[in-house]
C-alpha cells in the first residue's frame, strides 16, 4: 500500500498523504531518542511524500501544517493513544502469518456468527475470542463477522463511529490483536468477515477534511456528512476507500467485507463505488485464488446491487436481507409498530423463503410508496439471513434479545426457519444458548455537546415504534457493562440443551446440503394461513428434505403432498429431548408415502422435518 507510513527496511520509512488544500506539509516523527521533522514534497493530484531515515517500527508520528496544526494520519495504521494522538508506523512484515494454504470458505457454504469484540467476552480484545474458536467450529459456525473495529474515540462504541478507517482498535489490541486472530480463525477453518463503514464516519476525532474535500454537502446521511464519491476531487477520495477495501483483505487476510449500510453510500457517477470496490476485490482474490467476498448491507431491496456485471448490476456476492427478518419476526412477536407495520401474515415469510424479497415494488404502509425489485431468479448464496443482528436487538429501545420475549418453543422454531432456509444464516453472538442480557446502543464520546446529540438522536429514532419510557444512556458505562454477553451460561442445562440443538440443525443442514438439498430457493410450498403453517419441500435424485413450521398457538393437522417412499423424522423440536412436551406418539417417525395426501400432525409453535429415506421403486 502506497498510501500512509510504509517502511523500507529496518531505518527508512516513506510517507504519502493526500491534502490537496495545504500549500506545504511536513512529518514530525517522534522516535525513541529523537524528534524529527521531514519536509513533504508535494506531488501532483494533492498528494505529499518523502521518505525519512532513521526511522523504525514502532515509532510514532503526525503530520503537520504550515499553519502549526499536528493532525494524525489519514490512512494511519494503528492510533495508540486514540483518535486525537498521534498514529504509529507498523511494519506489516514483523507479523508471522501461518496460513499459507488457507483459501477461505466458499460462499454457499458460510455459516455466520456476529460478534462485538468488545462485548463478546470479559477483556472485550480479539486475543480473548481465540479460546471459544474451538466452541464455535463444533457449533457448525464456518464464519466469524465482526463488527466494526476502525478506530473510534474512547473505549466502547459499535463501531460505526470509527474515524481511522485503516487502523484496528487500540482498546482491542491493535494490529497484532487483529492479526492473531485471524490467524487462529484459518488455523481452526472459520473465515472471518469484517464489517466496514463506507457510508461516513463518526464525529469525534475526525480529521478528514481538514487533508481535503472527503465530505460531500449534496447528500445527507442519517449519520453524518456524505462522503465524496461523485464530486469534485472525488478520483482521490475514491482511491481512499478502495485501497482500504484492498488493505482488509490484503494485509490481513480477511475473508469478506460486510459493507454497513450501502443506502447511505451515494455516488451518481457512471460507474458506482461499489462495482469498484467489488471488482478490485475479486480481481484480488483470482489473482491469490482465495475466496474473498463483498457482502453489502441495503435497505433498497434492489437486485442491481448483486445482479452480476453482465446483467447491468455491481456483482457483489451476497446481501443481507431484512425483509426475511421482518417477516419472522412479526409472526413471533406480532409487533405491527415501525416497519414490522408491512409484516405479519404467513404470507410474507413464504415470499420470503421463496423469492427473497417481500418488498419487490408493491405498496409499503412504512415508507408510504412502493419499494423494492423482484429477486424471484436470484440464486439462494445471494442472501444472508437472520432472526437477530446487532441491528435488530440494538436498535430497539432496551436492546432486548428475542430471549426476553420469546418461549423456548418460539426460540428453537425461529433457530429452524433460519437454519433450514437455502439462504446464507447468521447468528448473532449467543442466541445459540438464549443468551437475556440486552445488547444496547453504547458510546464513549468526551465532547458533552455531541453526548447530548446522541441521546437525542436516539429518543427520535425510537418514536416511530411507539415505545414506552427512555432507553438506557448510551455514554454510561454500565450500558456497555450490560451489553456484555456471558459465555458461561451455555453450560446451564436449557441453554446447554438450545446449544444441543443449533448443533443438530447445523449438522442437518450441512448434510441434506451435501446431498444438493438446502441449495437453491424454495422449489415447492404449501401455506396454511388460517392454521399458520407453512410446508417447504426440497428435491433432488432420489433425495427429499420435507419442512413443517407451525407459527401459531395450536396444534393443527394438516395434509401436504410428499414425493412417493419412505419418510424419517429426522427432527421435531417438540420432542422431550429438546425440551418439547409433545408425547412420543404425537408423530409418527415414519411415514409412507404413495405420492397422494398425507396427513401430519403439528405441535404450536414447533418445526418437523422429514427426509426421504427410502423413494417409491418404480
Amino acid at each position: 500500500m502506497e498510501l500512509g507510513a510504509r517502511m523500507i527496511g529496518s531505518d527508512k520509512t516513506s510517507f504519502k498523504v493526500w491534502a490537496p488544500y495545504a500549500p506545504k506539509l511536513s512529518v514530525k516523527i517522534f522516535s525513541r531518542k529523537t524528534t524529527q521533522i521531514i519536509t513533504l514534497k508535494k506531488e501532483r493530484n494533492g498528494y505529499f511524500s518523502g521518505t525519512a531515515e532513521n526511522v523504525c517500527n514502532g515509532d510514532r508520528y503526525y503530520y503537520k501544517f504550515g499553519d502549526g496544526r499536528e493532525l494524525p494520519d489519514p490512512v494511519s495504521r494503528f492510533q495508540p493513544e486514540g483518535v486525537h494522538g498521534p498514529s504509529q508506523i507498523i511494519d506489516p512484515l514483523t507479523f508471522l502469518w501461518k496460513d499459507k494454504n488457507w483459501k477461505g470458505v466458499p460462499l454457499k457454504d458460510l455459516i455466520i456468527y456476529e460478534l462485538h469484540v468488545g462485548t463478546f467476552t470479559r477483556d472485550g480484545t480479539f486475543t480473548s475470542i481465540t479460546p471459544y474458536l474451538e466452541y464455535l467450529r463444533a457449533l457448525g459456525v464456518t464464519a466469524i463477522e465482526l463488527m466494526p473495529v476502525a478506530q473510534f474515540p474512547g473505549s466502547r462504541n459499535w463501531g460505526y463511529d470509527g474515524v481511522f478507517p485503516f487502523a484496528p482498535q487500540n482498546t482491542y489490541g491493535g494490529p497484532s490483536g487483529l492479526k492473531t486472530l485471524v490467524n487462529a480463525c484459518h488455523k481452526t477453518g472459520i473465515s472471518v468477515i469484517l464489517d466496514v463503514v463506507y457510508n461516513h464516519l463518526g464525529p469525534e476525532g475526525n480529521y478528514l477534511s481538514q487533508f481535503g474535500p472527503y465530505f460531500t454537502d449534496r447528500y445527507k446521511t442519517l449519520w453524518g456528512d456524505a462522503i465524496n464519491y461523485d464530486g469534485p476531487y472525488s478520483d482521490n477520495v475514491r482511491h481512499y476507500f478502495i485501497c482500504n477495501a484492498l488493505y482488509w483483505v490484503t494485509e490481513y487476510h480477511l475473508d469478506a467485507l460486510r459493507i454497513d449500510a450501502i443506502h447511505g453510500v451515494y455516488d451518481f457517477s457512471a460507474r458506482h463505488i461499489l462495482e469498484e470496490i467489488g471488482e478490485t476485490i475479486h480481481y484480488e482474490a483470482n489473482a491469490e485464488e482465495r475466496n474473498i467476498y463483498i457482502i453489502p448491507e441495503s435497505d433498497l431491496n434492489d437486485v442491481r446491487i448483486i445482479n452480476p456485471k453482465s446483467a447491468g448490476g455491481f456483482g457483489l456476492d451476497s446481501q443481507w436481507n431484512d425483509d426475511f427478518h421482518h417477516a419472522l419476526h412479526a409472526l413471533l412477536t406480532r409487533e405491527k409498530k415501525g416497519y414490522y407495520q408491512d409484516f405479519g401474515e404467513m404470507k410474507h415469510l413464504a415470499k420470503a423463503l421463496r423469492d427473497g424479497f417481500v418488498y419487490d415494488g408493491q405498496y409499503s404502509s412504512f415508507r408510504r410508496r412502493r419499494h423494492g425489485s423482484s429477486s424471484r431468479s436470484i440464486p439462494a448464496r445471494r442472501f444472508v439471513v437472520f432472526s437477530q443482528n446487532h441491528d435488530q436487538v440494538g436498535n430497539r429501545m432496551n436492546g432486548d434479545r428475542l430471549s426476553q420475549s420469546l418461549s423456548f418453543e418460539q426460540a428453537k422454531l425461529a433457530a429452524s426457519v433460519v437454519l433450514l432456509s437455502p439462504f446464507i444464516p447468521l447468528l448473532f453472538m449467543g442466541e445459540e444458548y438464549g443468551e437475556t442480557s440486552p445488547f444496547c446502543y453504547f458510546v464513549d464520546h468526551s465532547d458533552e455537546d455531541l453526548i447530548e446529540a446522541v441521546k437525542k438522536g436516539r429518543r427520535e429514532e425510537f418514536a416511530g415504534f411507539g415505545w414506552q419510557g427512555a432507553p438506557p444512556d448510551p455514554q454510561a458505562e454500565e450500558t456497555f457493562f450490560s451489553s456484555r454477553i456471558d459465555l458461561r451460561k451455555k453450560r446451564d442445562r436449557r441453554s446447554a440443551m438450545l446449544v444441543r440443538f443449533y448443533r443438530e440443525l447445523i449438522r442437518l443442514r450441512k448434510e441434506t446440503r451435501a446431498d444438493g438439498l438446502l441449495v437453491e430457493k424454495t422449489p415447492q410450498m404449501k401455506l396454511f394461513p388460517k392454521t399458520k403453517v407453512l410446508f417447504t419441500a426440497y428435491y433432488g435424485q432420489n433425495q427429499g428434505l420435507c419442512c413443517l413450521f407451525n407459527l401459531g398457538e395450536e396444534i393443527r393437522a394438516i395434509e401436504v403432498m410428499m414425493r412417493p417412499g419412505t419418510w424419517e423424522r429426522v427432527l421435531d423440536t417438540s420432542l422431550p429431548r429438546w425440551g418439547g412436551s409433545a408425547g412420543k406418539g404425537c408423530l409418527l417417525p415414519r411415514l409412507a408415502s404413495n405420492g397422494s395426501m398425507v396427513q401430519v400432525t403439528i405441535q404450536p409453535w414447533s418445526a418437523v422435518v422429514y427426509r426421504l429415506s427410502k423413494p417409491q421403486e418404480e
